[in-house]
């Protein structure tokens, strides 16, 4: 039998490096499904959750820069990849998704399971098509493939599932596409005025995010120039932190106080690679220059002076030959002294005494960092295990970092962290989960023993969304709906067959990580830590402490004083 057109579709994935397909298996994707059974070079990776699969492909292509790809059968099951989708495309990742699509012939009739994935994916995707003929394929792939790659986004492949079993037409031979990798630097004038600007200037101040990723030597290079201290965004954490004597910490609301004080007190901001999106922590005296490689995210968030449009390592690597050696260090000093401050007391706050209780998760974080590899992979749930991340984990030039710092979705972790483990079978990965966010995609702890994926997972267990109720009180708000009845979650990664362990106490945190981290398979930490620990941002404004105030105040009026008393002890009487 010659070729049918999901052959067609796996043999160009193939020759395009993919090695993985992530996904749940179901009547419409058989040709696909049927056309890797075979195959030594592709693998299903059989998730338990298309949302799992989406999540899973976007850590992938965000660790190797590489295509990655996933796929839904078709209406329920690929209508379950857009929400991690959204969050590969928000995170600028290539990553292809295949949603199947019920028979050809039945396309709208409403017949069981329809839906019309060109225009459910529009929004999350660049380019979203449907094969309808054998003869599109591989062409239309290739287009996808093309702008995944380029754009660095999300394309959508909806192909029947009838039409995936026809006899494809033969293909034209072309070569695999190969992702082109253009230098893109600011016109020679706009270079100039900007190092006039920046050679003119005392107090400057480097706002670095994901864009500075193959850039740390220059910017380095660049503090150095202009003894200029160097803020990091969240996604720009692994790529600037590490080797950097002019690292002041992060800013916005999970940073520092060092952060926000070195950006306020500036004569002048540049912002590079970073779409930083809280404008209530950007100065607005400032001079601000933005070099980013889109034009269309310049000037978004704040009034700019200079935007230019390219990509750092280009621009910078134009820029620093035109600059002369700055001599003073004031606004560099004060901001180097007010960051080792600020890191004393974040510090200060990671302590477990023996037999103290509750666990700190400041100290459950620290432990995590002292016991991971030199070249761990971790992913951080959104809420207060992002923050914990932000400020505890040690990057290094080798360790990665993943968690849906744009999206921000819950239950991001435990399936990115899949993803990580399926393409990276050597390294050490560490999933850093809420309770809120391990129980809301739990089924796929089942696939960490299913794939023999060796997932360590350390789960914040407070039993509540602990960070929408520091919203709550913050806006004056009593806590409501936010508690959770939570179940033995070791003894559930024990019934499915993963090494489940408990920390109660301080003094169990350090062995118990320990032994879960030494373990050869997947095992998870439940560790029970305090739910009225308070993650304080770098500012807190005038509205936000009446807000607190009038939440104390309910809080007693109603019977609840004993949350005030908790929250003093947790946070005031620590050691």
């Amino acid at each position: 039998m010659g070729k049918r057109v999901a052959d067609v579709l796996v043999d160009t994935l193939a020759a395009h490096g993919v090695e993985r397909i992530y996904g749940v298996a179901g009547d419409s994707l058989n040709g696909i499904t049927d056309s890797i059974r075979g195959r030594q070079s592709m693998r299903w990776v059989h998730v338990r959750h298309e949302e799992t699969a989406a999540f899973a492909a976007g850590a992938e292509a965000h660790l190797t820069g590489r295509l990655a790809v996933c796929a839904g059968s078709c209406g329920p099951g690929n209508l379950h990849l857009i929400n991690g989708l959204y969050d590969c495309h928000r995170s600028r990742v290539p990553v292809l998704a295949i949603a199947a699509q019920i028979p050809s012939h039945e396309i709208g009739s409403g017949y069981f399971q329809e839906t019309h994935p060109e225009h459910v994916f529009a929004q999350c995707s660049h380019y979203c098509e449907l094969v309808s003929q054998p003869d599109q394929m591989p062409r239309v792939l290739e287009i996808a493939i093309q702008t995944a790659l380029s754009r660095r986004g999300v394309s959508v492949i909806a192909l029947p599932g009838d039409v995936a079993l026809r006899a494809a037409v033969a293909p034209d031979g072309r070569p695999p596409f190969r992702e082109p990798k253009p230098g893109v630097c600011p016109a020679d004038e706009e270079i100039a005025a900007l190092a006039k600007l920046l050679t003119a200037s005392e107090k400057i101040t480097i706002l670095g995010g994901a864009g500075c990723a193959g850039a740390h030597l220059e910017l380095i290079q660049l503090a150095g120039m202009l003894k200029a201290p160097i803020v990091h965004a969240m996604r720009g954490k692994e790529f600037i932190e590490y080797d950097n004597p002019f690292d002041v910490g992060m800013t916005g609301l999970l940073g520092f106080s060092s952060g926000y004080h070195a950006m306020m007190n500036c004569d002048v901001l540049l912002m590079l690679g970073t779409d930083f999106p809280y404008r209530q922590f950007l100065p607005s005296d400032a001079t601000i220059v933005q070099v980013d490689l889109r034009g269309e995210q310049l000037g978004r968030r704040a009034r700019l002076d200079y935007g230019l449009v390219g990509d750092v390592k280009s621009t910078l690597r134009a820029l620093l030959p035109r600059l002369s050696q700055s001599k003073d260090d004031q606004h560099l000093k004060a901001s180097l002294e007010h960051y080792q401050a600020a890191r004393k007391g974040l510090d200060e706050l990671a302590v477990g005494d023996p037999g103290k209780k509750p666990i700190h998760p400041q100290y459950v974080a620290r432990v995590v960092d002292e016991l991971a590899a030199k070249d761990a992979i971790f992913s951080c749930d959104v809420g207060t295990p992002t923050i914990w991340a932000a400020r505890y984990l040690t990057m290094n030039g080798q360790r990665r970092l993943l968690g849906s710092f744009n999206h921000g979705s819950m239950a991001n972790a435990l399936p990115q962290a899949i993803g990580a483990q399926a393409s990276h079978r050597g390294r050490q990965v560490i999933s850093l989960s809420g309770d809120g966010g391990l129980a809301m995609l739990m089924g796929d702890l089942l696939s960490l023993r299913q794939l023999d994926l060796p997932v360590k997972l350390i789960v914040f267990r407070n039993d509540a969304l602990a960070f929408v109720e520091l919203e709550m009180k913050a806006a004056g708000i009593l806590d409501f709906g936010t508690s959770l009845h939570n179940p033995d979650f070791a003894g559930i990664a024990a019934a499915a067959g993963l090494l489940g362990l408990t920390a109660e106490t301080p003094e169990q945190v350090r062995p118990m990580i320990g032994k879960a981290l030494e373990h050869d398979g997947p095992a998870l930490v439940e560790v029970l830590v305090s739910r009225q620990e308070l993650a304080m941002p770098p500012t807190i404004t005038l509205e936000q402490m009446t807000g607190f105030s009038l939440f104390m105040l309910k809080a007693v009026l109603s019977g609840r004083g004993d949350e005030i008393v908790d929250l003093a002890r947790v946070n005031l009487f620590r050691s």
